[in-house]
């Protein structure tokens, strides 16, 4: 056979961003080895009519850390086109650690990242200390697609300096030395850069704060000093950019992030980007800063989501308005059917809803600032909370609000949240947009996405299991930008090329992102006519009986990593091309 298999018959969009055009892509050795006309047999011919070809997309923003311990797939990622994933992002990890510090890293990932620790507990291996080692790991497990890891800043600085490694803690020039050291052996083994959060919205599951949280720029740009000589290596963060402190604090918490560019000597340095409701301007400022900063020879970059970014609530999920209640409270343990059934009763119906919520930050909630501010201004939230529905509609009106259904209506607000929450047998998920959706559309998203130096991210696939299921977001961008939205939509052309070689190019990687000749053979048949996503159901799937969201597609006739089948049909085969991807070695 002149090769291995044959794509036929569909519309390429490459990832160059050239006009899409029929061609046949044929594949050797897991590379693509002719684009276009291409002669000759094939053991195994896939059928593209109908379809465009693309390349695999590549995501930069994800936390498998835990999860590559247990999962070949990387579900759901692998079910949405996705063939490339960098973990480690937002400073959270579990490399390096000393065997003491195990639980506290659960605690971290637990809290900031909403996976349960139960299911870290149980399912983590823990053959490592040294980040080359946890390296190593990965290495040696067989999965679906490539990953990549990041040295992840709250894991480091807990390593180095164990009990002083508190939000406040002032880190020594020794302990700098230590953590520049640690960070330049994990670059050398493979590392794909550093990361770190700087959320006040991130604490662990105690409500402590990030170790990495508040720490000077002295120590972040003392850490970036690994890079110096290095041809590979790129830097992540994640901030509020002290907002809750006040605008005027926004320029002294950029430069701390500007410093650690700086002295990372060239390796870009990506920012996540979002529009916050109290400073719903502040996403402009940043840009602003991130142009000013590339212009002079500090390349930076920002990471946007294709859609908002909110939250799922529902009887299943992590949380929803009445866990506070004392008669929902009395029966929280129960089976959904069971609490469905009690809760369908009009007198206990009639009950809760004269009740007053109790305080629920603290007593486990992974959101505990969301949860008493659903509860303290259910009205206005309501606003904001939409029936997710069998076929999810991201970008709601305000009139398709649970609040505007209770108006309508002449009902209570809470009631009507109260009867959402039970549709579909208790499955039912309300969405609730907390960023990027101020004014009740995505125009600002777009604006955002057009932007030259914004880079499609913050899946945060394998994270946030009980609240959210953004790794579904490569699919969404092609269903919304490409093919659905009235206004404002983006050629699939340009999208392609931002799911994949701009995003491969960014981290480093040079052999994907494309469907060209010499090319890794990373590749998606999709039929976009009939590209559509599912309601996120929960799948009792995670170690120690866990649970997380997973949301499914369909319209992916095939998704190849190297070559190899690993989705046909929307369906995942057995086939498990992926490996890890060390950085810097060819």
């Amino acid at each position: 056979m002149d090769y291995d298999l044959k794509i036929t018959g569909g519309t390429l969009v490459d990832g160059t961003g050239a006009p899409q055009r029929l061609a046949d892509v044929a594949v050797r050795d897991g590379r693509i080895v002719a684009v276009g006309d291409c002669p000759g047999a094939a053991a195994r011919t896939i059928d593209a009519n109908g379809a465009i070809v693309t390349p695999g997309f590549v995501d930069i923003h994800c936390h498998y850390d835990g999860q590559v311990s247990w999962d070949e797939t990387l579900s759901p990622s692998a079910s949405h086109g996705v063939t490339t994933c960098v973990m480690g992002n937002c400073g959270v990890g579990f490399a390096p650690v000393h065997e003491r510090d195990r639980a506290r890293l659960i605690a971290l990932m637990e809290g900031v990242e909403d996976i349960p620790g139960s299911a870290l507990a149980e399912g983590l291996q823990w053959s490592w200390e040294s980040f080359p080692q946890y390296l190593d790991a990965i290495a040696a497990k067989p999965r679906s697609i490539d990953v990549l890891a990041q040295v992840p800043h709250d894991a480091l600085r807990v390593f180095v300096m164990g009990d002083r490694a508190v939000a406040h803690g002032v880190a020594t020039d020794e302990d700098i030395d230590q953590m520049r050291a640690i960070v330049r052996e994990a670059l050398l083994a493979g590392a794909a850069g550093f990361s770190t959060g700087r959320s006040d919205n991130h604490v662990s599951v105690t409500g402590e704060a990030t170790p990495a949280s508040e720490s000077e720029a002295r120590e972040l740009a003392g850490i970036a000093k690994a890079f110096e000589g290095l041809s590979h290596g790129v830097l992540q963060a994640v901030s509020d950019f002290d907002m809750p402190k006040g605008p005027e604090r926004f320029d002294a918490e950029f430069d701390v992030l500007e410093r650690m560019a700086e002295g990372a000597g060239g390796h870009p340095l990506s920012i996540s980007l979002m529009q916050r409701d109290m400073e719903p301007d502040q996403w402009r400022r940043i840009l602003a800063r991130v142009e000013r900063a590339t212009a002079r020879g500090v390349p930076m970059r920002v990471q946007v989501a294709p859609r908002a970014l909110g939250v799922l609530l529902g009887l299943e999920a992590t949380f929803h308005p009445f866990m506070g209640f004392p008669s929902y409270k009395a029966i929280a343990h129960l089976s959904l059917a069971e609490r469905v059934a009690a809760m369908s009763d009009p007198a206990f119906k009639a009950r809760l809803l004269t009740e007053t919520s109790e305080k629920v930050a603290g007593d486990g909630s992974k959101i505990p600032p969301l949860a008493d501010l659903l509860l303290a201004r259910i009205e206005m939230v309501a606003m904001r909370l939409f029936r997710l529905g069998t076929r999810p509609d991201y970008e709601p009106t305000l009139e398709q609000s649970l609040y505007a259904e209770a108006q309508a209506s002449g009902r209570p607000t809470l009631e009507v949240v109260y009867d959402a929450l039970l549709a579909h047998e208790g499955h039912e998920l309300l969405y609730f947009p907390l960023y990027n959706y101020t004014e009740f559309s995505l125009d600002n998203v777009r604006a955002m996405l057009g932007h030259p130096l914004s880079l499609v991210g913050l899946s945060d696939g394998g994270a946030h299991v009980g609240t959210v299921c953004d790794a579904s977001y490569a699919t969404f961008a092609l269903m919304h930008w490409a093919r659905d939205r009235a206004e404002g939509r983006i050629a699939i052309e340009a999208l392609v090329k931002k799911l994949a070689h701009d995003t491969a190019r960014f981290i480093g990687l040079r052999d994907r992102g494309t469907v060209e000749v010499g090319q890794r053979a990373d590749l998606n048949v999709i039929d976009l006519a009939k590209l559509a996503l599912h309601r996120p159901h929960m799948a009792a799937d995670l170690p120690a009986g866990g649970k997380r969201l997973v949301q499914d597609a369909t319209g992916y006739r095939a998704t190849l990593v190297a070559g190899e089948v690993i989705v046909e049909g929307d369906r995942m085969t057995d086939a498990r091309p992926g490996k890890l991807v060390r950085m810097g070695r060819a």
